[in-house]
This record gives C-alpha cells, structure tokens and sequence, in this order.
C-alpha cells in the first residue's frame, strides 16, 4: 500500500502516475483510476470501482464499491456514487459498424454525466449521458436516469420521475406553512419552490 500524509493508495489498485489525486484522498482494493484524472481532496475510490480517462471529481466525493464513471463524467464537490451505479458516456451504443467492422475509438463520440455538488446516486442507479444532476439532487437506488434532474430534486424509477424534493441534509422535504414553500425536518431550512426549480431561502 501507498500511504502517505497526502494520499492511501492500496497495492491491488491500479492508478495510472498520470492521474492527479487530491490529499487527504484514499483508493482501495482492485479500484482503477485511468490516466488523465483530476481528483479533488478528502475523496474516497472503493473497491472494484472504476474511474475513466479524463474524469474530474471535486473535493470530498465518495464513489462506492464497483460503480462505473465513465469518462468524461464530471463530479461536483460532496457528490456521493453509491455501490454498483453506472455512469454511461454513448448514447447510441454499437460494438460494430453498420459494415461489420468493429468499432474503435475513432467511431464515436463519448458524452458524458455531470453531477453538481452534494448530489447523491443511489445503488445500482443508471444515469444515461448526457444528463445533468442538479445540485443536492438525490436519484434513488436502482432507477434509470434518461434526462436532466433539478437541484433538490428527489427521483426514482424507470424512467427515473421526480416525487419530491430533499434538502441539503438529504431528507425529504415536508410542506411549509404557505404554497410552494418546504421545510427541512432535520435542519429547519426553508425552500421556495419556483416553476419546477426549489431554491434555498436565503436570511
């Protein structure tokens, strides 16, 4: 194992020098993390995952046991990959060419997924490039991600629909006092809901 007051890399993973990994940050056993990665500080690779060529992760991110974050994902600060989740980048995925020929790199376009800060992916969700998860999103275990998700956004299924909202804490909101307005059950923060967007209230 690689340990050092800057980094925890152990022998079974295979982390390319090319890659940048942030301090404070921990890749475990059987993790790839491929050439050109730019990884923030405080972030944690669990076993089996794989991290692909080029992905930019933020600061304190934690990708679960064996997800996949195909490239060119990019993570915001504080987003959480949970176990077995998918990261796609080809919308129009084919192993050969209408000719037969099997196809290289050269074939194809990859796309990506973006994540904003705090958001959360649950077990076994698919998120199908390319789509945005907005900020402190939560998209729950095992649904199937096909188009862009709101900030505070709570989303489950196949395809994956909005049925709520969840604050920063990552709990459901419940209804406030007047219309379009939600409450935090864990921190009391207040919500305003606004023509399908929710925005923090502000003091």
């Amino acid at each position: 194992m690689t340990e050092t007051p800057r980094v925890r890399i152990v022998d079974s993973a295979d982390v390319s020098p090319d890659a940048v990994i942030g301090d404070g940050s921990a890749v475990w056993h059987l993790a790839q993390v491929r050439e050109g990665v730019r990884m923030g500080e405080n972030c944690i690779v669990g076993r089996g995952a794989y991290i692909g060529t080029g992905v930019e992760m933020g600061d304190n991110c934690k990708v679960q046991n064996y997800a996949l974050v195909y490239e060119p994902a990019k993570l915001g600060d504080g987003v959480f990959i949970g176990p077995a989740v998918v990261l796609t980048n080809d919308t129009y995925p084919r192993a050969i060419n209408p000719d037969g020929s099997i196809k290289s790199a050269h074939d194809w376009e990859p796309v990506g997924v973006t994540i904003e800060k705090g958001a959360s992916i649950g077990a076994r969700a698919t998120c199908v490039a390319p789509v945005t998860i907005g900020a402190w999103a939560t998209v729950a275990a095992g649904a199937v991600v096909v188009k862009d998700v709101p900030a505070h956004a709570l989303v489950v299924g196949v395809p994956a629909k909005r049925i709520g909202w969840v604050g920063e804490a990552g709990i459901p909101l419940e209804p406030g006092d007047a219309a379009d307005v939600w409450v935090c059950p864990s921190t009391g923060d207040t919500y305003i809901e606004s023509e399908g967007t929710l925005s923090k209230e502000t003091v």
